[in-house]
């Protein structure tokens, strides 16, 4: 299964995508960057191996403030003019709101990371509009289907078919399980040692463990275990992970590929 991004394919091996919070609030304090910062470091993951950049303005993780859709493009653009101006890699933009995505997309993103499933109504429709790639992510927090795999191929199935109705083409669709967003963390840890279950869904897959609490200790500790999911996504041949460590991630990628 292949994946395309703007003039970009990825057919095989498994690719690195170097996150960017332009956010206060993201649990790995070390992931944050100002607008003026967040050049430089695109610059760097890209050299260090990064395959696409995702940069996001509005944290995700429990208990966090959503914030609107006007504050997070107030926080969002500045860095992303900056950081599409500094590289020619493509550019993911995680949002779930249409109208983030939009002005994103004006501006030079290639790529929406939808971590709502494609909740809000217009999304997927906006996507199709620029002709960018769109990665969708599962949220089984608060879902009442009681297994797992049941829940996320149904849920990223018909998220599938509405982006595909909307005019989303299917090569430049991507699909995220949703690590950290289940009901618990034995539920991560399953999803993560079968991955390569989702790929019963028919789409190329991208992997985001990188530091999340499932791994257990505080988010500084966890980069070892990370390159250990890494690793093991790359033997069961899921197509992206989602990192915040690019060098490492991409040289335990390459070592597990060896064996």
């Amino acid at each position: 299964m292949s994946f395309a991004v703007r003039d970009r394919r990825f057919d095989s091996g498994t690719h690195v995508m170097g996150i960017i919070n332009i956010t206060p609030d993201s649990f790995f304090a070390e992931s944050r960057a100002a607008a003026d910062e967040a050049a430089e470091r695109a610059v760097r993951m890209v050299r260090d191996g990064a395959a696409i950049i995702d940069i996001g303005a509005q944290s995700t993780r429990p208990g966090a403030r959503e914030v609107s859709s006007l504050e997070e493009m107030s926080l969002l653009l500045p860095a992303l003019e900056k950081v599409r101006a500094a590289t020619d890699a493509p550019i993911s933009v995680d949002t779930f709101y249409p109208e983030v995505a939009d002005a994103a997309l004006a501006a030079g993103a290639d790529m929406i990371n939808d971590v709502s499933c494609l909740r809000f109504p217009g999304m997927a429709e906006t996507v199709a509009r620029y002709g960018a790639s769109l990665c969708i992510m599962h949220d089984r927090r608060g879902s009442k289907v009681k297994d797992l795999m049941t829940d996320k191929l149904t849920g990223l199935s018909a998220a599938v078919r509405k982006a595909l109705r909307a005019g989303v083409s299917a090569e430049k669709i991507l699909l995220d399980g949703g690590i950290g967003f289940n009901l618990s963390r034995e539920e991560d840890i399953f999803l993560a040692e079968h991955y390569d279950l989702l790929s019963a869904a028919g789409y190329p897959l991208l992997m985001g463990a990188s530091r999340k609490s499932f791994l257990g200790g505080e988010p500084e500790t966890r980069l070892t275990a990370t390159l250990e999911c890494t690793a093991r996504a790359a033997r069961m041949g899921v197509l992206f992970v989602r990192v915040h460590d690019v060098k490492e991630n991409v040289l335990a990628i390459k070592t597990a590929l060896a064996r």
